[in-house]
């Protein structure tokens, strides 16, 4: 553990080009499996940079079949596309963001009982 009790990080210094870019090492590339793209997003003081997750595909399907199923077709159908798969990202976020609050003890989870009931 570190002095504000996270479990021990690997770190590596990396370089930072004239035009603002970086290098991933190459241990960590392969161990968080990086594709062609990947997530930056900006906490208090840090940047989080993650592979961009593929996992939505799932998401995709179901936004898709559901979006057929109401009979759009066509430009409607990329279009309400777009918004279903934005809300579903900004969702997302959102639970990332919560669960974040949460690991960090600044809002409280929900208990078993909040979630199944006293019985």
């Amino acid at each position: 553990m570190d002095a504000i009790g996270n479990a021990a990080l690997e770190r590596k210094i990396i370089s930072i080009t004239g035009k603002r870019q970086i290098t991933i090492p190459l241990k960590f590339h392969e161990m968080l499996r990086f594709g062609r793209e990947a997530e930056c997003y900006l906490t208090d003081d840090s940047i989080v940079l993650r592979p961009l997750s593929t996992s939505d595909d799932s998401f995709t399907m179901e936004i898709l079949r559901d979006l057929v199923a109401q009979g759009y077709s066509g430009d409607k159908l990329l279009a309400k596309f777009a918004e279903q798969r934005a809300n579903v990202k900004k969702a997302l976020g959102l639970l990332m963001d919560e669960a974040d609050e949460i690991a960090a003890d600044k809002r409280n989870s929900a208990t078993t009982a909040d979630i199944f009931g006293e019985d």
